[in-house]
């Protein structure tokens, strides 16, 4: 006979649905939503160099095209936060990815340097809270004892978007086809072919939410009591095979403050979804999560969306037998050799410096795995301050180094400073209740890029200009957001703080 138990906590009916196969489903369709937002947002780094020739652009519009995804996230991601928390994460999820399928995919027969700027920010704006929405989601459908590792891990999958793009360019980009198009007076060639597969896991995402589960605690959160009931035994058969009936939890109760929504008018209800964010209790960790994100991302940001150019330069400068030289005079001497070549197609990228930027992705993505399994032993905290730490005395110590094995790895060090977006995202959905979370998630990101459209831009100037100082600059703000991540709250205290009892 089957004990039914009344008023479970909710963490308390979650962990007795179980983990298995439906979790790994909901990572599945979460990993092929960042997939899509990370394609959306970095797809400009490959895009750029390789369309320049065709589009006839300058160092100035690569830099403009290279920053507006990151424009389109921050006009946005407030809106696609409030959204999610008012009308749930499925539905809008299903609509940002459709809309960046369709203006992402549009962007293939853009006749001109400001029309695909255009597609392109429409895109971005799309797909602006995917991430901030997809982790939001995972994290109210997984056990509170899987979920700090399973948040991280899709940080693995965000790491390994650069390099899949690495990869799927390497065939692509080479490719010397030409089709004309006389309505729109351009030459459907490899570029445009590689921009539209980027734009396909848009589309795939958005055909699996047709079958995904609301998050069960965004319901209850929301009243919706027999609905979140109904999902968690759902959730309970596909994981474990058995009847439903089985499921133990006769009623389940939200243990935190729901707020209040009973608001009227579109931004007049924005606003009150945002208050609690900008006030006590709550306003300190806005502020906090908030600076570090805008240090993660201005340092580090800038470095992925030009990791194919730098490395373009690195490897034409290394198969040119450079010695003695640094990274800088590395990446400088390969300017000045294609701006003085007149034969060299100066919009293909170095192939072996693909395969570069695909290994250092994936070489991000196995650590991030790595530290990801070892997470609820060596703590959030401390791995994100040491990480912070040594990326920072890493990209010090870049300019020093005239051997170009050691300049190289030097800088994957650095660049793996990005494996803190995890982390960071990790602290979001855990410091924030339910029926504000969704919003503060995509505000203290949309904080954060907003700092990579300054730090892209002066990275690009810098590498033209002064590349060295680029490298003192950004690791010494690196190696400060560190001290300030001691700041930062421990798993012991957030686990205290979400299961007092126990």
């Amino acid at each position: 006979m089957t004990v039914s138990l009344d008023k479970v906590p909710f963490e308390d009916a979650l962990n007795m649905t179980g983990f298995g196969r439906f979790n790994y489903g909901i990572f599945l369709l979460v990993g092929s939503i960042i997939t899509g937002m990370g394609f959306e947002i970095f797809s400009v780094a490959y895009l750029v160099p390789a369309s320049a020739c065709e589009l006839n652009t300058t160092s100035f519009h690569q830099g403009l095209m290279a920053a507006t995804p990151l424009v389109g996230i921050i006009a946005t991601s407030h809106i696609w936060g409030y959204l999610a928390d008012t009308r749930g994460r499925k539905k809008i999820l299903r609509y940002s990815m459709m809309l960046g399928f369709c203006a992402g995919a549009a962007a293939t027969l853009s006749p001109n340097w400001i029309v695909f700027s255009v597609l392109k920010l429409m895109s971005s704006s799309a797909v602006a809270g995917s991430y901030a929405l997809s982790i939001t989601l995972l994290s109210e459908c997984t056990p509170m004892s899987r979920r700090n590792t399973v948040i991280i891990l899709t940080g693995t999958v965000f790491m390994a978007c650069q390099g899949i793009m690495a990869a799927l360019s390497i065939p692509v980009l080479p490719l010397t086809f030409s089709f004309y198009i006389p309505y729109l007076d351009i030459h459907f060639n490899s570029w445009r072919l590689l921009n539209l597969i980027f734009s396909c896991p848009c589309a795939i995402s958005a055909f699996g939410l047709l079958f995904a589960y609301e998050s069960p605690k965004y319901l209850l959160s929301s009243g919706d009591h027999d609905q979140a009931m109904d999902i968690l035994k759902r959730v309970f058969v596909v994981n474990t095979g058995k009847d439903k009936d089985l499921y133990m939890v006769k009623s389940v109760v939200l243990d935190e403050d729901n707020g209040s929504k009973k608001t009227t008018g579109f931004w007049s209800s924005i606003v009150v979804q945002t208050t609690p964010l900008l006030k006590p209790p709550l306003l300190w960790n806005t502020l906090l999560i908030s600076v570090i994100f805008v240090i993660v991302y201005i340092c580090f940001n800038p470095y992925m969306v030009w990791l194919p150019f730098m490395a373009d330069g690195f490897m034409r400068a290394v198969e040119g037998g450079a010695q003695d030289m640094t990274i800088c005079d590395m990446i400088r001497s390969s300017q000045n050799a294609t701006n003085n070549s007149q034969t060299e197609n100066t919009c293909a990228l170095n192939q072996i410096a693909m395969l570069m930027v695909f290994g250092i992705g994936i070489l991000l993505a196995v650590l991030n795995t790595v530290l990801g399994t070892l997470v609820n032993y060596l703590g959030r905290k401390n791995l994100l301050i040491g990480i912070q730490i040594v990326s920072g005395i890493a990209g010090l110590c870049i300019n020093s180094s005239t051997y170009w094995i050691l300049s190289a790895v030097l800088f994957i060090i650095y660049v793996a400073g990005v494996l803190n977006f995890g982390y960071l995202s990790s602290f979001s959905v855990d410091v924030f209740p339910t029926y504000v979370k969704a919003m503060a998630v995509c505000l203290t990101l949309m904080v954060g890029r907003g700092s990579a459209v300054v730090g892209i831009n002066l990275l690009k100037d810098l590498l033209d200009t002064n590349c060295e100082a680029s490298f003192y600059i950004f690791a010494s703000v690196t190696i400060v957001g560190g001290m300030i991540g001691l700041l930062l709250p421990s798993d012991k205290a957030l686990a205290k703080q979400k299961c007092p009892e126990t």
